[in-house]
């Protein structure tokens, strides 16, 4: 397997599956809808739908079960990207090189954009009830739970809540404080990426407790190279300014642990995530094939200099 010609091939595939999803642009609340399926157009990796549908296959998936859930949560992804940008939050005004989505469209349809993908993220995923059989209506009612808990006050929103409070206040955050925000904030989708494709799957617990466990070590190791690339990145290779954690006095993982031993965790982290992968029980060359993309996605993720 070529792994570079495998993931632009599934991201393409993904990208083609996500558009399907969107609705159409009429009536009167085009507008709205308009600066939803910008936000979703605007580009992107569609890593989460990738990751999705690769542990899907590697848990023994064969059918379609999962599309509706990969397009749910880069929906999920898309709505937190709208909202982070918002002066409110992040103040940013680009994307991707182009316009954030409040810059073209105001901060008041940004913010209904936001909800809007977050609520056409579920319809989406409840689209899975239109196919499935009895068996994998159970799957797809487990999913939904995991897709709801990763995403909310106790995933990614309760993360993004202790980060922005620790800004306003002027808060600095302990390690195990800081621990939770990445947990959360940037662990959690990929959780649910990799959990929800094992469960769709019909995987046994065991199976499913390795990908939940791989999803929560890539994110901490993913979130550990973003701060490593802010010390030792060049402009050059990352598009955006370096050394901005330190000049806005942001307290990182890698304050507490310095850069070496920061360097360290990273890598033990994400050999671990890719070893768990390789643990499974494969029983044929489709899921092998699957979870040998996964394994190499996982160390291109945390090894990346942009």
């Amino acid at each position: 397997m070529n792994f570079e010609n495998e993931l632009k091939k599934r991201q393409a595939a993904a990208e083609v599956l996500i558009a399907a999803y969107l609705p159409e642009e009429e009536g009167c609340a085009k507008t709205v809808i308009e600066a939803m399926n910008y936000s979703v157009r605007v580009g992107g990796k569609r890593l989460r739908p990738v990751l999705m549908q690769a542990a899907y296959e590697a848990a023994g998936g064969k059918d379609t079960l999962a599309e509706p859930f990969m397009a749910a949560i880069e929906m999920i992804h898309t709505y937190s990207l709208v909202h982070d940008d918002l002066p409110e939050m992040d103040d940013d005004e680009l994307r991707r090189g182009q316009p954030t989505t409040h810059v073209r469209y105001g901060q008041a349809m940004a913010v209904l954009a936001g909800d809007g993908l977050l609520n056409l993220a579920f319809e989406t995923a409840l689209k899975v009830f239109d196919f499935a059989d009895e068996k994998e209506r159970l799957c797809g009612i487990r999913a939904l739970r995991i897709l709801a808990g990763k995403a909310g006050i106790k995933g990614m929103v309760g993360g993004q809540c202790l980060d922005v409070e620790a800004e306003e206040k002027g808060l600095e955050l302990t390690k195990e404080e800081l621990l939770f925000v990445y947990a959360n904030k940037t662990s959690a989708l990929l959780e649910a990426a990799l959990g929800c494709g094992a469960v769709l799957a019909g995987a046994d617990e065991e199976t499913v407790s390795e990908f939940f466990a791989a999803g929560y070590e890539l994110g901490i190791a993913f979130q550990l190279q973003d701060d490593l690339l802010d010390i030792e990145g060049s402009t050059e290779e990352l598009g955006k300014p370096v050394g901005s954690d330190e000049r806005n006095g942001k307290k990182t993982y890698v304050s507490f642990l310095g850069t070496e031993k920061a360097r360290e965790e990273q890598k033990r982290l994400s050999l671990s995530a890719a070893e768990r992968i390789g643990k499974l029980k494969l029983k044929d060359d489709r899921q092998k094939e699957a979870a040998e993309f996964l394994r190499e996605l996982i160390i291109a993720l945390v090894s990346r200099r942009k």
